[in-house]
């Protein structure tokens, strides 16, 4: 299958040319990322293969299918970008990676849990800088404290199961509880439970209508003051400028983020000589209690080489006219929510 590669950094290249050789499909690479304008960087292809931040509205998708384009791999498991309603009409095919690595996505959870209690980030900077002193980096143990897992697929099992190794107690929120978590200590509650109680709230679901700014004003609210939050699954999950003011007000004592819900023109590029537009974005970075990442959490080789290998394996059953596990259909955007979490992230 022609399939051109959009967003294509040194190591997607990398890793799709290696895992390609059991395929054999005619891939093309390309830099930027997919929007409108490069839309017809796609003309003559079968298929396209994107990633987190490509765009995927009708008027793209429009232009994908009058140039040849009846596929679109994600190589990622969200697919909140794409207009799949649109995607059915025109007659192309969405399929993504539903699980990759959540090992390593849960490892990077709790190792900004870890950094951001412990001010590890701030402690690097004073070591360089000859600044000994420990004034301002104080932290917390984390045997005894409670966290709250809201989303219990993989990524958000495994994070519980570590912290739960560490000696927290373990609150999980979900309208599809996992058993195999529960049994290993988990304790159910509902979402108010969660927030009310929790010394520190990971994310772990997957941005549907549902859970679109899941984490408002209200949900701030409702949370212990001084808690811990943590999002390494989706950036619009929280509302970043409620968020801004509860760290204001300290509502929030500790934010952690490896998503932002404006990151498409921010995260996987060198920004470094440029002057950053993004005003909220810059507002963050100025508090001492907030630890950002780039979107890194996925980031491990066996994560990559297991995004390539199901990326192509989905494109060669497209190709031989097989159904696909990993198709995506309009159904998955609207699974019933009872207090606005849907499905259980993967």
């Amino acid at each position: 299958m022609k399939v051109a590669v959009f967003s294509t950094k040194s190591y997607d290249q990398q890793f799709l040319a290696t895992a390609n050789g059991q395929f054999g499909h005619d891939l093309h690479f390309f830099e930027p990322r997919l929007t409108r304008d490069t839309a017809s960087l796609a003309r003559g292809f079968e298929a396209v293969c994107v990633f987190v931040n490509d765009e995927l509205d009708r008027s793209v998708l429009e232009m994908l299918a009058a140039g040849g384009v009846r596929a679109i791999a994600l190589r990622c498991a969200g697919f909140d970008r794409v207009d799949l309603k649109a995607a059915e009409e025109l007659g192309i095919v969405v399929v993504r990676v539903p699980a990759y690595s959540p090992y390593g996505v849960a490892e990077h959870a709790v190792g900004m849990i870890l950094a951001l209690n412990r001010k590890l980030h701030r402690a690097y900077n004073r070591i360089r800088e000859g600044n000994f002193s420990l004034e301002g980096l104080l932290g917390f143990e984390l045997r005894t404290k409670t966290v709250g897992i809201i989303g219990t697929g993989k990524i958000g099992q495994i994070t519980g199961e570590i912290l739960l190794g560490f000696g927290c107690e373990v609150l999980a929120y979900d309208p599809y509880p996992n058993a195999a978590f529960a049994s290993r200590g988990a304790i159910y509650v509902d979402l108010p439970e969660v927030l009310s109680r929790s010394d520190i709230i990971s994310l772990h679901c997957p941005l549907t209508p549902q859970t679109y700014h899941l984490i408002d004003a209200g949900a701030i609210a409702a949370m212990k003051p001084g808690v811990m939050l943590v999002n390494t699954s989706r950036g619009a999950l929280i509302d970043t400028r409620a968020v801004i003011e509860g760290l204001k007000s300290k509502q929030i004592g500790a934010l952690a983020l490896d998503v932002y819900e404006e990151e498409a023109d921010l995260f996987f590029e060198d920004l470094s000589y440029e002057i950053i537009q993004d005003d909220v974005f810059q507002r963050l970075l100025t508090f001492p209690n907030v630890l950002i990442t780039g979107h890194q959490a996925f980031f491990t080789e066996t994560a990559l080489t297991s995004i390539a290998e199901t990326t192509l394996a989905n494109l060669r059953e497209i190709d031989l006219g097989k159904p696909c596990a990993n198709q995506v259909n309009r159904q998955q955007l609207t699974a019933p929510s009872p207090a606005r979490v849907s499905q259980s992230s993967q």
